[in-house]
C-alpha cells in the first residue's frame, strides 16, 4: 500500500489536541467529566481550583470539541464531547502507570 500523507489540517487540529493534552490542568478537568458532567462551580469545588481558572480551560477544551455544555436556566454543564479523546487519555494514563 502507497503511502497517503495526512492533510496539513488534519496534522494541525490533531497537534492542537495534543497540545490541549499537555496540560495538567486540562487533563484534571476531562478526567473528571469522564465520570459525569458538572458545572463550572462543581468542576472548582471537586479540583480546589478558582472558578476563572476552570472556565478558562474549558473555553479552550469547547474550542477544540473537546467539550460541550448544556445551559439549565443560568447555569451551565459541561460533559465530554465524545469518547474519542477521552479514549486516548485512559491508554496514556495506563502507559504511565506501567511504565513507572
Amino acid at each position: 500500500m502507497d503511502y497517503q500523507p495526512i492533510d496539513e489540517q488534519l496534522i494541525e487540529h490533531v497537534s492542537q489536541t495534543f497540545k490541549a493534552l499537555s496540560d495538567p490542568t486540562r487533563i484534571k478537568i476531562l478526567h473528571l467529566l469522564s465520570h459525569k458532567e458538572y458545572s463550572v462551580t462543581e468542576i472548582a469545588q471537586k479540583l480546589s481550583m478558582h472558578q476563572s481558572t476552570i472556565s478558562h480551560q474549558l473555553k479552550y477544551l469547547k474550542q477544540l470539541r473537546l467539550v460541550k455544555n448544556r445551559r439549565e436556566k443560568t447555569t451551565y454543564y459541561y460533559s465530554l464531547d465524545d469518547d474519542h479523546v477521552m479514549n486516548l487519555l485512559k491508554q496514556t494514563i495506563e502507559h504511565s502507570e506501567h511504565t513507572k
